[in-house]
């Protein structure tokens, strides 16, 4: 009988056991997702949709803020009306209203009919998702700004939280239109990044996620820069002029939310399929996170990473690269491990474990995963072993390895004789092993 699951279903179980953290960190959380009127023109929210209804179901507390440009554009040349902005903000004049309110309308009910459906045989099957709509906005006008009248063009003044967390509380989505009205009966024409990052500062909410044009922030390089905080973020909005006006809005958007009570935001490429998915249940996501927190930590292990590590060094065991520990073990020792935590799961560690009165410490157990092997953090974990070791009084650190002695010798560790060791580590020495020594002087 055949037991091998095959490479795709295999990598299907990988995915979905490691996004188990995950679903359970989100339940009961509150997510504001924002999003252009483009999407709903390109026809990209019915894939949405779905990943909205999965996290639905998972218990996530979803707050929908969508724009309504090209909807709005397409209005305005519909009745000849000139369009105008200053500083990329719209000047709504009362026949401009006019459009934005219908566009905001139109697209508010397409997200409504989309998110009501209920098709057998689709993801959207058994759903029933309430969405709820609304004056949950009130707004104040911008005014009159370097002598342009904006007109009805205004800023968020307020969000209505009590009554959105009424809704959310329903396991409702709640829908957030670029609209806001006044105490006066007045309507005014809102950036849906404004809406959006004001909506999850003031919900407290734990993410707010742009979907942009493009796969997030580039660096020099044009590398995708994963990982900025709030401080970082803003300095580069402030000294690179390449970035596209839409992601500079929502870029603005990040930090003020980061700055405003919402531990994370992410920028992501709404053109890719599943990228609400892809960047909230794996570890490094696809596109850019703004966030004030630690994304990496390195620390002293605890009896709560005992899982965490045996998962990690076990690949290594079975190819006999380290040497093997039981939980038991592991857990009478965990005070001499130290750890790199990304996002909730342990990615490398290693241990220390001194000879205080031969000023010596030996090195054992470093192991970094697979995906992370390239980053440097079997160097960084090195250097923070050798700093606890000095901190500690010891004077040299000794290392056992049979596979990896170019490594270790790259960072200055030089080859020794058994007898250069402790008594005590002398008798443990395992010789069906046959580990070379290395030492290197603090």
């Amino acid at each position: 009988m055949n037991t091998e699951t095959p490479l795709d279903l295999q990598t299907f179980v990988s995915w979905f056991r490691n996004s188990a953290p995950y679903i359970n960190a989100f339940r009961g959380r509150t997510f504001v997702i924002s999003f252009g009127g483009e999407l709903i023109a390109e026809q990209q929210f019915a894939n949405l949709v779905h990943d909205i209804a999965l996290l639905n179901s998972l218990g996530v507390r979803l707050v929908l803020v969508h724009g309504a440009r090209p909807q709005i554009e397409e209005r305005l040349k519909a009745r000849n009306v000139e369009i105008q902005y200053v500083d990329d903000l719209r000047v709504t004049d009362a026949d401009a209203l006019a459009c934005v309110i219908e566009a905001a309308g139109s697209v508010r009910v397409e997200i409504e009919a989309l998110l009501s459906m209920g098709l057998a045989n689709s993801p959207m099957a058994g759903a029933s998702i309430r969405v709820t709509s609304g004056n949950f906005v009130t707004a104040k006008p911008l005014g009159i700004r370097d002598g342009i009248d904006f007109c009805h063009t205004g800023e968020v003044r307020n969000i209505d939280i009590a009554a959105i967390n009424n809704q959310l509380d329903n396991n409702s989505i709640v829908v957030l239109s670029p609209l806001g009205y006044s105490p006066t009966g007045e309507v005014f024409n809102l950036s849906a990044e404004d809406v959006a990052s004001s909506a999850a500062s003031q919900l407290g909410a734990d993410k707010l996620i742009s979907l942009i044009d493009g796969s997030g922030l580039k660096d020099a390089g044009n590398s995708l820069m994963r990982e900025l905080t709030p401080i970082a973020a803003d300095e580069l909005l402030n000294t690179r002029d390449d970035i596209p006006p839409a992601i500079r809005k929502c870029l603005g958007s990040a930090i003020y939310a980061c700055n405003h009570g919402v531990r994370r935001s992410h920028l992501i490429d709404r053109h890719v399929d599943g990228a609400i998915l892809l960047e909230l249940f794996t570890r490094d996501g696809i596109g850019t996170l703004i966030t004030a927190e630690t994304f990496e930590d390195m620390r002293q292990a605890n009896i709560e990473d005992v899982g965490g590590i045996l998962e990690l060094i076990e690949p290594l065991e079975e190819e006999g690269i380290l040497v093997r520990r039981s939980r038991e073990l592991l857990e009478v020792e965990i005070d001499h491990f130290y750890v790199v935590e990304r996002d909730g799961t342990i990615i490398a560690c290693t241990a220390l474990y001194p000879f205080a009165k031969q000023k010596l410490g030996e090195l054992a157990c470093l192991a970094v995963h697979k995906d992370y092997r390239n980053g440097g953090r079997g160097d960084d974990l090195l250097k923070y072993v050798e700093r606890v070791a000095k901190k500690q009084k010891l004077k040299r650190l000794f290392v056992f390895t049979t596979r990896t002695a170019h490594w270790f010798q790259e960072r200055g560790f030089n080859t020794v004789e058994l007898d250069a060791l402790p008594i005590e580590r002398q008798q443990a020495y395992n010789y069906q092993r046959q580990s070379r020594v290395f030492l290197k002087k603090l």
